[in-house]
């Protein structure tokens, strides 16, 4: 009898401690590693979901912006990270496709090396001006590069992301010849726009809304089949001419790989939960996100069609890095 009663302590100690171990995530604060500089729509993005995950999750967030090589850098670090949920990356569509169709010795694959957690927020890319730049409309910008070949630059968050390839399409489209200035993060590319330091740029919309309200940035045209109703004065690319110009740019969330699938799921349920909570979806909207908050499976589905989307596109333009 005293044999069956310490097997049957032992298998009650196992399966408690088995309950514990399963109830313990996470047991640290969460890593939220941003693959581009403060300010960026990447870090908006990712401050505002960590700023739930103590009450959600029980452990605080800690932000680390780790720029460089278009997100490379962090989503490298991310994929090769112990896979225990502690460390998730915030990034783009550059980090989550356009990096794959662009660079040969990528090292890592989004496809491969990521468990996908959540499409977070989408956003027109809006053509922004320097203040003090002549042309007030697409056709004068075009008219004013045509008059003066060389002259006009344009900034992106880095080479490969989506305000790059946008540019590099708004060339194609219109014939012109504009000089690229890639930065490390859109932040510090919007600044030199305010100070007039580069002629144009296609932002994300949600990044750049409050500059140009401000004053401090002119919009041409937002790259969207539809005007947005944070920019509603502001026409879209196909009403100025330019109809093939639609881009949606996006940002997500995702953890190694090989996380367990109960803790992408409770990492899902954070995120998705404070994305919708009332007031980080207000600061999204107004700022010009659309809050898309899904699940870890229709993310992974969008992100395979993502990679296959820009693959031809650089292929189609023979858009090489920089």
């Amino acid at each position: 009898m005293n044999r069956m009663v310490k097997i049957a302590c032992a298998l009650l100690a196992a399966l408690a401690a088995s309950a514990a171990h399963g109830q313990a995530y996470p047991t640290k604060p969460i890593k939220v590693v941003i693959p581009f500089v403060a300010g960026g729509s990447s870090d908006i993005v990712g401050r505002a979901i960590g700023s739930k995950f103590q009450e959600y999750l029980g452990q605080p967030a800690v932000v680390e912006n780790r720029p460089g090589a278009n997100g490379s850098i962090a989503a490298e670090f991310v994929a090769k990270s112990d896979p225990d949920g502690h460390t998730i990356l915030v990034g783009s569509i550059g980090v989550f496709s356009i990096n794959a169709a662009l660079f040969k010795d990528l090292r890592y694959d989004p496809l491969r090396d990521f468990a996908p957690i959540t499409l977070a927020v989408t956003t027109p890319n809006v053509l922004v001006t320097k203040p003090d730049l002549p042309a007030k409309s697409m056709q004068e910008l075009v008219e004013f590069a045509k008059k003066n070949p060389g002259r006009v630059s344009y900034c992106s968050s880095g080479t490969g992301s989506s305000d790059h390839l946008t540019g590099e399409l708004f060339k194609q489209g219109a014939g012109v010849f504009a000089l690229h200035v890639p930065y490390r993060g859109g932040a510090a590319c919007q600044t030199d726009l305010m100070g007039n330091q580069v002629d144009i740029s296609f932002q994300n919309l949600g990044a750049v809304t409050n500059y140009i309200k401000g004053g401090k940035m002119k919009a041409l045209a937002v790259t969207a089949q539809t005007r947005h109703p944070q920019l509603a004065n502001v026409p879209t690319t196909g009403e100025a001419g330019f109809p093939d110009l639609v881009v949606t740019s996006w940002q997500a969330v995702a953890a190694p790989a090989k996380t367990p699938r109960d803790v992408v799921k409770k990492l899902s349920d954070a995120t998705v939960r404070a994305l919708r909570s009332p007031d980080i979806r207000e600061r999204m909207t107004q700022i010009g996100f659309d809050v898309v908050a899904g699940t870890p499976e229709e993310f992974g589905q969008f992100m395979k069609a993502e990679v296959e989307r820009w693959k031809k596109v650089v292929q189609r333009g023979g858009i090489q890095p920089e």
